[in-house]
């Protein structure tokens, strides 16, 4: 009886495969750390020793290359370039202020200005809020309702009536007359 497969491999090879994966660095760089077993697979399997030899192969690569040599007048040039830049240095404390601003922000990391903008967008947040309560206009005093709407609305019938009384004595007033 066969076992059960996936593809050309057998299942129990699969799982092989995944620890030969998770082994793969300690087979390149120390063999002599890593277990028989390990070894046994990485012959056995196709695919396992394909992806060895690749690893092995792009390792001997990274052993033959040279690093170039840097370019001798590149200091020369560095420091010639630098001293013009502090030439071109802001005078004034308000410039100088301005300069090292927009260096920051052109050069810096972005974790100087979190703060910034974490400050700034609550404000805005505080503004925009209190605009939109009414907040702003501190200066006019609330007016307390004390009296209950049915007690107003007496108190204007009554001087409704008050009012009225008065217009009809006044033009009795004048038809007598």
């Amino acid at each position: 009886m066969r076992p059960a497969t996936m593809g050309d491999m057998p299942m129990n090879t699969m799982v092989d495969c995944t620890t030969m994966r998770s082994q793969m660095a300690d087979l390149l760089l120390d063999p002599a750390t890593v277990a028989a077993e390990v070894h046994a697979h990485a012959k056995n399997c196709a695919r396992c020793h394909k992806e060895l030899a690749e690893l092995q192969a792009t390792m001997a690569a990274l052993d033959a290359w040279e690093a170039p040599e840097p370019n001798p007048y590149f200091l020369t040039r560095f420091k010639a370039r630098l001293s013009e830049e502090r030439a071109l240095e802001p005078v004034g404390l308000l410039a100088r202020w301005v300069a090292r601003f927009r260096a920051g922000v052109n050069y810096g990391p972005a974790k100087q200005l979190r703060p910034l903008a974490a400050t700034a967008s609550t404000l805005l947040l505080l503004i925009g809020s209190g605009t939109y309560l009414g907040l702003t206009n501190w200066t006019r005093p609330a007016q307390p309702q004390t009296e209950a709407t049915v007690v107003n609305d007496l108190q204007t019938m009554d001087n409704n009536a008050q009012v009225l009384d008065q217009l009809e004595s006044l033009s009795n007033n004048e038809d007598g007359n």
